[in-house]
């Protein structure tokens, strides 16, 4: 080989094919995925459970350790955001959000964002391109072992539009699932889209019981056409068809993002329709208070109007979650930082 490749983008069935056809036997490449998602271990000459010509042969052909941590920046309520700078110069963010006994890794998959919400800083400066499966999955070692940090959770709700990279993300999803490596349990993985239709059909045949998150933010196609740009190429009703597929094929339970913009969003009437649609799909509302982007005309709504807007969800036979926005003193929405990188 020429270049080094990225060892994070192969399964353990593809290190072991790997190491088979480079003449050494399999085991060797269990030792590897074990020294690297157990261990945490960055370079192949510290695996010293291999020979020394193999950890050279290693060192000359792959790489572990593919970006570089530029920035972080902790929140008076424990959130923290990573940047990351990628080889090619780009940068994208990665968030832990700590809650209770929880710590959720809020994971980027792309760089910049195709789909543009007229809310959302990731695509304000247009996309770039799509991240491999070895950066996806190194901003989980990145926070696990050079951050030190004891994740329970992964949400695939960073930059980008995760079912428009969907090979990639499934690929990571596999590996971080993997018992002999960090053996995450898929019932702890979310993916969250805007709504990508084709993405939600392949979803359904993936036989990892991960869960599945919407964003919905207009219970109706007029205003959510003009929030989400998505919706003009997916409207709401075949959305919400392909979600229903989604379920009888044995999906998991639905969860709908809906975040709150004031004097928007925030009345009975769009109340009344996302009950309507939580209702239809056996779904949970999560209800998250809009987090400002410079630049950007939309307001954040008080306490009062989450409250208000929460109570006529419950009244309507929802199931609502209030999720606190977080890290609003660092900037912590996606993409904000990363922009300024642009």
């Amino acid at each position: 080989m020429n270049s080094r490749h990225c060892v994070l983008s192969l399964s353990l069935k593809e290190l072991e094919d790997w190491f088979q056809s480079a003449g050494y036997p399999a085991y060797r490449a269990r030792q590897v995925f074990a020294g690297i998602y157990r261990k945490g271990k960055t370079d192949f000459m510290n695996f010293t459970e291999l020979p020394l010509e193999l950890r050279k042969r290693l060192s000359e052909e792959w790489v572990i350790y593919p970006l570089q941590l530029e920035q972080v920046l902790s929140s008076i309520d424990g959130t923290t955001k990573y940047l990351f700078k990628l080889q090619d110069g780009n940068f994208i963010e990665t968030v832990l959000i700590p809650a209770g006994d929880r710590k959720t890794a809020c994971l980027s998959t792309q760089v910049g964002c195709k789909y543009r919400c007229a809310f959302c800083a990731s695509g304000l400066s247009g996309f770039k391109r799509n991240l491999t499966t070895c950066e996806i999955i190194w901003q989980i070692l990145a926070l696990k072992y050079g951050q030190g940090q004891a994740l329970t959770n992964l949400v695939f709700m960073g930059m980008g539009e995760p079912l428009d990279n969907l090979e990639n993300v499934l690929k990571a999803i596999r590996i971080l699932n993997d018992k002999q490596g960090l053996a995450f349990g898929a019932r702890r993985i979310t993916v969250s889209t805007a709504g990508h239709i084709p993405g939600i059909r392949e979803l359904k045949n993936f036989d990892l019981q991960i869960n599945l998150s919407i964003s919905i933010h207009s219970p109706y196609d007029s205003q959510r056409s003009t929030l989400m740009p998505i919706n003009r190429k997916y409207p709401l009703e075949e959305l919400l068809v392909a979600a229903e597929d989604y379920l009888k094929m044995g999906g998991r339970q639905l969860t709908l993002e809906y975040v709150l913009i004031k004097n928007l969003n925030d009345g009975l009437y769009e109340a009344e329709g996302l009950a309507a649609i939580a209702r239809r799909l056996r779904a949970k509302v999560n209800l998250i208070a809009y987090s400002p982007v410079p630049n950007l005309p939309f307001e954040r709504p008080g306490s009062k109007e989450l409250a208000q807007f929460r109570k006529w969800l419950e009244e309507r036979g929802v199931r609502v979650t209030l999720r606190q926005s977080k890290g609003i003193d660092i900037a912590a929405a996606c993409g904000q930082l990363a922009g300024k990188f642009r």
